[in-house]
């Protein structure tokens, strides 16, 4: 199994992104696991910010364990139940989960999709999606309204404690790990990454082309 990590700052467009690279493939060929299904059952008490809300953006919101377990259960041919969260009561939902079955191309994507050191050494090409941050907040503010029943004060008094500072604290670092860096305007960098991955499917081998043979490491 080839894997791509894609990561990003909430309202990056990772969904997006890796909607774009499903949509030129194979369906019975690509698999994607999300990060947001991995955040804690409970959340440690320790993060809590001062109003006392949970911090959903630092990384120890989620099950790495369980996470890194999977993952390489893919990579290994095997079968996982990856856990659902349910982002509008935010806590994961009980006795429910999502059966994932190994294919020849696995994109996992997340805030923290590159945080890691285990999953980097597992992961076969890193993306991180470079986009500046008033259309990140927008972008979420949207979604949160629309999709996920938040209120408009909620969102905001969230950005300002908890999502722009671990941002520049822990997401924005993570590009130093990228092989690839994508903008705002992702369908150059989806057609050259899923010609790529057209390959692996085809050939059932990883990229005959390394990653730093791609002329441009940014790409928008």
């Amino acid at each position: 199994m080839y894997l791509m990590a894609i990561a990003g700052g909430s309202g990056s467009g990772k969904t997006t992104f890796t909607k774009k690279l499903m949509d030129k493939l194979p369906a019975d060929e690509i698999t994607v696991l999300s990060m947001d299904s991995y955040y804690l059952a409970t959340q440690p008490s320790e993060n809590f910010t001062e109003s006392g809300k949970a911090n959903f953006d630092h990384p120890d919101a989620f099950d790495w364990e369980l996470l890194f377990e999977h993952l390489n259960m893919l990579k290994k041919g095997q079968n996982i139940e990856s856990p659902i969260y349910d982002f509008e009561v935010s806590k994961r939902v009980q006795n429910k989960s999502i059966n994932l079955y190994p294919t020849k191309v696995l994109i996992f994507e997340g805030i923290f999709a590159l945080y890691d050191k285990r999953i980097r050494e597992i992961a076969d090409v890193k993306c991180f999606l470079n986009v500046d941050a008033d259309i990140r907040f927008i972008r979420r503010l949207h979604r949160d309204i629309q999709e996920r029943g938040r209120s408009l004060d909620s969102v905001i008094a969230q950005y300002y404690e908890t999502v722009r500072p671990m941002y520049q604290k822990y997401l924005d670092p993570q590009k130093q790990y990228a092989d690839i860096i994508v903008g705002e305007e992702t369908d150059k960098a989806a057609t050259i990454l899923s010609s790529q991955l057209k390959e692996v499917v085809a050939s059932n081998s990883f990229f005959q082309q390394k990653t730093s043979d791609i002329q441009e490491k940014t790409l928008s």
